[in-house]
Formats: structure tokens, C-alpha cells, sequence
């Protein structure tokens, strides 16, 4: 597999679209003793606060917020379709109860102490800026409370600075 180059955000070509909802993304946080990760298909990118920035979405329940929250830090990794059964088997699978990312057979590599999925072709490196908590009463369209809510798991809105683009 060829390293890892730094890429300048202009040099960005690509659908979030379909990189995110269609093919998916690997949210990993930790540090080097202990990194965790979890495949997300909600999520952006854009610009807030004078910055360019990452959106994801993620449960109170999932074990990788538990890193993202102490480290402040955390990657967007984006594999290829060919790593398709493994992005299922590490959202279905939580790291609280295996080392799942081993499991999977993917490695960790590190990014100025943020781990990222080394098998992926682009990596986004974030600083976690705000979050917010997803609430019912906020929803203006009374059906996303039943269907992606029937449990009351909500998610947590984290908006993050995108430090750093790798690429392959």
C-alpha cells in the first residue's frame, strides 16, 4: 500500500454524497494505547465558523464516543467498497466487548496522535469543536422520532475542524 500524502482542501474532488451515505465512513478516536472505531453513513462536510469542517452523528451508546468525548480528536476514514463486509461487521460489532478493528483485520495507523483505519484511501483528521444533543423536541418532522428513534437513543451532533486531508 503506497503512504499517505497530505492534501490541500482544494485539491478535494469528491461526492460527500455518496462517500458518506453510499460507501460509508469509519468515525475512529483514541489514542496510541487504545483506539476504537464504528462505521457511520450520517454526516458532511462544509464550512462553519470561518473553518473548514466535518459533521458526524453518533449514539450516546457507542463506545467510540466515549474517545472522541476525552480525546477531542477523532478521523474520518474512507475505505474502499472492497472492505464493505468489514465496515458491516464494525458497525454491528461493539469494541467495548472485543478489538474488533483487529478482528476486521485492518490496522491502525496514526496521524499526530489521531488513530485512522490504515486501509483506507482518504483519511479526514478532526478537532472536535462543538456538539450538540439531538433532541425530539427539536424535530420539526414528527416521523424521525419513530422511525430512527423508537429506542430514545439519541445522537449527539459533533461539528469538528478538519485539520488535516490524507490521501493515497
Amino acid at each position: 500500500m503506497h503512504s499517505f500524502q497530505p492534501v490541500d482542501f482544494d485539491q478535494m474532488e469528491c461526492n460527500p454524497f455518496k462517500m458518506i451515505g453510499k460507501d460509508w465512513m469509519l468515525v475512529t478516536a483514541g489514542n496510541e494505547e487504545k483506539a476504537n472505531t464504528m462505521t457511520a453513513s450520517w454526516g458532511g462536510v462544509g464550512v462553519m465558523w470561518g473553518k473548514n469542517v466535518a459533521f458526524v452523528f453518533i449514539r450516546d451508546s457507542r463506545y467510540t464516543k466515549e474517545f472522541i468525548d476525552r480525546e477531542g480528536r477523532f478521523s474520518l476514514s474512507f475505505p474502499s467498497e472492497k472492505y464493505r463486509k468489514e465496515m458491516k461487521f464494525l458497525g454491528a460489532v461493539s469494541g467495548r466487548d472485543e478489538d474488533k478493528i483487529s478482528e476486521a483485520k485492518l490496522n491502525v495507523g496514526y496521524h499526530n496522535g489521531v488513530p485512522y483505519i490504515d486501509e483506507a484511501n482518504m483519511v479526514l483528521i478532526c478537532r472536535v469543536m462543538s456538539q450538540t444533543p439531538v433532541k425530539k423536541e427539536e424535530f420539526l418532522d414528527e416521523a424521525i422520532d419513530s422511525q430512527w428513534y423508537s429506542s430514545k437513543d439519541y445522537h449527539k451532533m459533533y461539528i469538528a475542524e478538519i485539520t488535516d486531508v490524507l490521501a493515497r
